[in-house]
């Protein structure tokens, strides 16, 4: 089976303003992928080629195994812009319908279903919604035909956080039904929640595709280790990935990348009174993808 998306060499730019530069990804089909980067780096560029709204200047852009600009593949895409704006004078079940017989798949036992898991008046007119409630229009509009690839931009954006973990739970079925998911986000603690693999992208460039587990291998973590004794730092410094290691009394304060291998054997030698673990902080790991290679 094709890959829901390929992309390869793809370039992309608005005169002076960077969008992608020779920008290679595959995905694989019913992975949940997430996409990372700051402000300004190409991650909604990137978006806007895969559902057709914008075209590469050069490279290849492959959807569901075919283009993005095929009405037959864009049916079986759920996509949900980072911008909601929708019809204002309909109300929320009349745009529903609307949508559902533009695509010619209908979808309103689906839409009321996902309506009320989340929370959504469809009574009401559009133009009368808050910001948090469009954002629920969109995610309906983007789920309620069963499409095979979902493309989402900050899909949690101007949801409270009930709403949030009731998405997340509605993204992980699907996904465990085969649906490919795709999305965008800011919000670090969905990234680690839901991502199988993701994607760094940074000045339009792709600078690392990993899985999840994988880089929280590379993330630090934070260690200290009461002793009975009072061993000499020096032991643990020379470890293989410890860094910044001090004693405080009997206290040792460490930092770890990669394996624990040898802080464990090392701290085994010694009679312990307690050992506390804070776990990989995948949020620093990502704000250093973000500065630069340069940090």
């Amino acid at each position: 089976m094709s890959a829901p998306i390929r992309l390869a060499g793809v370039t992309k730019s608005y005169g002076k303003a960077r969008g992608v530069v020779d920008l290679d990804l595959e995905v694989e089909v019913g992975e949940f992928f997430g996409y990372l980067g700051p402000n300004g780096a190409g991650k909604t560029t990137t978006i806007r080629m895969l559902v057709d709204l914008i075209r590469p200047q050069k490279g290849i852009v492959e959807v569901l195994g075919g283009s993005p600009s095929d009405p037959a593949v864009r049916r079986k895409i759920g996509y949900l812009p980072g911008e909601v704006e929708f019809y204002k004078r309909m109300s929320a079940r009349d745009f529903l319908t609307y949508i559902g017989n533009l695509r010619g798949e209908g979808g309103d036992a689906l839409a009321e279903e996902l309506s009320d898991r989340i929370d959504l008046d469809l009574s009401r007119r559009v133009g009368d919604l808050s910001k948090g409630n469009r954002q629920k229009l969109g995610l309906v509009q983007a789920l309620m035909h069963r499409p095979e690839l979902v493309v989402l931009d900050e899909p949690t954006s101007g949801l409270d956080p009930l709403v949030q973990q009731e998405v997340y739970r509605l993204l992980e079925e699907i996904n465990a039904e085969g649906v490919t998911v795709f999305f965008s986000s800011h919000v670090l603690s969905e990234v680690e929640r839901m991502a199988d693999r993701v994607g760094i992208i940074r000045e339009g460039r792709l600078v690392e595709v990993e899985e999840l587990e994988a880089l929280r291998l590379k993330a630090v973590r934070t260690f200290e280790v009461v002793f009975e004794d009072v061993p000499d730092v020096a032991e643990f410094e020379r470890l293989a990935g410890v860094r910044s290691a001090s004693m405080h009394g009997s206290v040792l304060h460490c930092q770890v990348i990669g394996s624990i291998d040898e802080l464990v054997k090392a701290v085994a030698n010694h009679r312990v009174q307690n050992l506390v673990s804070h776990g990989a902080d995948l949020e620093a790991l990502f704000l250093d993808y973000y500065r630069g290679e340069e940090n």
